[in-house]
């Protein structure tokens, strides 16, 4: 952004002054009842509460005494476009039999807040709600979350024993982000999506993913790698997804991606031959139901690396390159049981090539059920990613931006769970 601002006005916007931009559908029709203790985090959950409703969630705010002193009522009720309940009423929404919701959320959870509803106290109307909401989760399955915020000073015996019995009860705890002697709430985006997963009904929920992303480097020396322009962006979009279906997930990513979000649990690889080596690790050592292949693997590498530090003053370098081992090959071999998803990309070639390439690798012996092939012809002018996802006996389906992708290829793998 520019910082030399010629003072016009913003431009207009048909949306209203509280409406917010949907980024996602996960939440679509949901409500979520937020729970506000008395924790300084309480000043963040106007945030929290417009990223709930980015994935289109009604969100209805709950608030103790304490938790207003950190955050404004009109601040609440102006993101969450409802009226905060802070005291019982003859309407008894403590029980919210009226407004049924879907997930109870304590954001931030205070050490007060966790003992008290690990020992069955209901002295204000959020402690009430969180022991109506206890009860819906035992009877008819609703998720209860609370995500902890509080000094270190006060984790103590008391607080472990109280939030083992909650967790024992079936309750999800967010677990605090730990930095400077503090259990700070944890990231936003980390109990948006843990909400979304608590809520998840895909087919995914409990499957076992490996995804591979990004460039795997070869070395020339100790010092330089040849590597290829992609970051892992797409195989984070898949990993984020598949996990807030709820599945298990592991991310190999390759040197020079992007970071993954910190719930995902992510390996990082950092030339080809430490992706080659890590993939087989993880292959041995886990028991996945599909493995989805979007790494760029190197095709090349030089025939020798140098030892130290090539000089930088030649006139000229010659280097001379020889094929990799072909790795989706050694892992149809090794773990011939194995789901795959694998990804063919091309420049100069025309659209009918591309097809029969990805066709070719679908009816290959042991191949792939699922190709996603893409040229960078077919993208978009600013770089969007254009893709055709392939499978046995179905027409090509093309699928246009990452986010795109990604969702086709796992609502294609739930078609099979």
């Amino acid at each position: 952004m520019s910082l030399n601002w010629n003072f016009e006005p913003p431009p207009p916007s048909e949306f209203a002054d509280r409406e917010v931009h949907l980024t996602g559908s996960h939440l679509s029709g949901k409500q979520i009842a937020l729970l506000i203790t008395g924790s300084i985090a309480a000043y963040r959950m106007p945030d929290l509460i417009r990223d709930f409703r980015r994935e289109g969630a009604n969100v209805v705010v709950y608030a103790t005494t304490e938790g207003l002193r950190y955050v404004a009522r009109e601040a609440l009720e102006w993101c969450s476009q409802n009226p905060v309940i802070e005291g019982f009423t003859s309407d008894a929404e403590h029980l919210s039999d009226s407004t049924p919701f879907d997930a109870f959320v304590v954001a931030p959870a205070s050490y007060n807040t966790l003992n008290k509803a690990s020992l069955g106290i209901a002295d204000s109307v959020v402690t009430a709600a969180i022991a109506a909401a206890l009860g819906r989760m035992e009877r008819q399955g609703i998720p209860v979350l609370f995500a902890p915020a509080m000094h270190g000073a006060m984790h103590n015996s008391i607080l472990t024993r109280s939030m083992r019995t909650l967790q024992e009860m079936g309750v999800t705890l967010i677990p605090p982000d730990q930095s400077h002697g503090k259990n700070n709430l944890a990231p936003l985006e980390l109990i948006v999506a843990t909400t979304i997963r608590a809520l998840s009904e895909s087919p995914l929920r409990g499957k076992s993913l490996l995804i591979t992303g990004g460039p795997t480097p070869v070395p020339v020396d100790n010092i330089r790698r040849i590597t290829t322009r992609f970051t892992g962006a797409l195989s984070i979009q898949l990993a984020r997804e598949a996990w807030m279906r709820g599945s298990a997930v592991e991310l190999i990513l390759g040197k020079g991606s992007r970071s993954a979000p910190e719930y995902i649990k992510a390996k990082t690889a950092a030339t080809f031959e430490d992706y080659r080596s890590t993939l087989n690790e993880s292959l041995q050592e886990g028991n996945y139901d599909w493995g989805i292949f979007t790494a760029a693997v190197a095709d090349f590498q030089p025939e020798s690396v140098f030892e130290g530090k090539l000089p930088s003053n030649q006139k000229q370098l010659s280097l001379k390159l020889v094929p990799t081992v072909k790795v989706i090959e050694e892992v149809r071999q090794h773990f011939p049981e194995l789901k795959m998803v694998t990804f063919k990309y091309e420049e100069n070639i025309s659209h009918e090539e591309l097809m029969e390439i990805a066709k070719n690798r679908l009816s290959e012996k042991g191949g792939s059920q699922l190709v996603v092939a893409n040229r960078v012809e077919e993208f978009k002018q600013d770089g969007t990613q254009v893709a055709w996802l392939l499978e046995s006996k179905q027409e090509p389906q093309k699928h246009i931006g990452k986010k795109d992708i990604a969702n086709a290829i796992l609502d294609r793998i739930e078609l099979t769970a």
